[in-house]
């Protein structure tokens, strides 16, 4: 950001506390009130935690979605969903998540749930850093769908799923939400092998209401189940289309990967802002304030500070909160030590 170089912020979602995590199994016996006060102590806890980090922007760690995406198929009209995990032995793997058939038309009366959770956000939250939200993509969203005879495809089934996230889009910006990342990892993870321009145009056509009105980011990553991404971790195939996409800030995951293809980071910042995954949530090593100032110095040859943002690579839900509260602390401390030496 022009008024904020440098700036450091995180994609969405923070590890559940482990109580939260034992009491999510056992939700049958709490009362709706004991629920919602377990809501509102999970979201402080995880504000509390990026705040204390000494973040620019705060999410609410995603406290009450389980996942970044999988808890939005529970707002979904027309669908039956999947009562069991399809493998349940073995290495984790992303097939241990089941897909939900399609029952009916695919609709969402009552919205997605995010407008809640940005109340419950903005209620918590401290003065002072900007608060995001975080919404799962139309493409990413389909991927978790069951084609049938009416949405014979994944093509088919993102096209029925576009409007109703557009909408949750449009619902946020109405109620103040000043900066919203659109989730799409499944077009990184796919985009060696489809249309890259369609993915373009699918995204473009789900934000096209909101552009200018709120800071839009989106996060490209290689997918992370328990530490384990799923796609062709190369960003090369992505571009140059990629750089069409109606954002404010573009998100690309680097840590993990060693911080291969730096430089097309230089090309993102003539178009927008580019957010740096500088802090790796696949590993428990854990990144010191030194560290990541040479990254940050690293990434400066390529795109000027008032472009560059610096975050996690991925959300944090798959990382234990112990690393995640350190590895965020660093990752401030070295934000901070490049900026003092740049007098900024």
């Amino acid at each position: 950001m022009k008024d904020h170089p440098l700036r450091t912020s995180v994609i969405g979602s923070y590890p559940f506390p482990g109580w939260l995590e034992f009491a999510s199994g056992h939700l049958d016996q709490f009362g709706s009130d004991d629920i919602a006060e377990m809501q509102d102590d999970a979201a402080t806890v995880a504000i509390e935690d990026q705040f204390r980090a000494g973040l620019d922007v705060l999410t609410d760690g995603e406290q009450t979605r389980f996942d970044f995406n999988l808890s939005f198929y529970g707002h979904l009209e027309g669908i039956d969903l999947e009562p069991a995990s399809p493998r349940r032995f073995g290495p984790p793997a992303h097939d241990q998540r089941g897909k939900h058939a399609i029952s009916g038309e695919l609709a969402a009366p009552g919205g997605l749930g995010t407008l809640e959770e940005f109340a419950r956000l903005k209620r918590l939250a401290p003065e002072g850093p900007r608060l995001k939200m975080s919404v799962p993509g139309p493409f990413t969203m389909s991927g978790r769908l069951l084609p049938n005879d009416r949405y014979p495809d994944r093509y088919a089934i993102t096209e029925a799923l576009l409007p109703l996230i557009r909408d949750e889009l449009v619902a946020l910006v109405e109620a103040g939400c000043e900066e919203i990342c659109v989730d799409e990892p499944s077009m990184s993870c796919y985009g060696y092998r489809e249309d890259t321009k369609r993915f373009v145009d699918i995204f473009n056509r789900t934000v096209e209401p909101v552009v200018g009105k709120t800071r839009l980011c989106t996060h490209l990553c290689f997918g992370n189940f328990k530490g384990h991404p799923v796609g062709y971790r190369r960003y090369a195939p992505l571009f140059p289309d990629f750089l069409d996409l109606h954002v404010d800030e573009l998100h690309l995951e680097m840590a993990n990967r060693e911080y291969a293809e730096l430089e097309i980071i230089g090309e993102v910042a003539k178009r927008m802002d580019v957010a740096v995954g500088i802090i790796d949530v696949k590993s428990y090593f854990i990144e010191t304030p030194g560290l990541v100032a040479e990254k940050v110095r690293a990434c400066l040859d390529f795109a000027p500070a008032d472009r560059l943002v610096f975050a996690p690579d991925c959300g944090l839900s798959q990382t234990a909160r112990w690393a995640a509260k350190r590895k965020l602390e660093n990752m401030v401390e070295g934000v901070r030590m490049v900026r003092a030496e740049l007098a900024i």
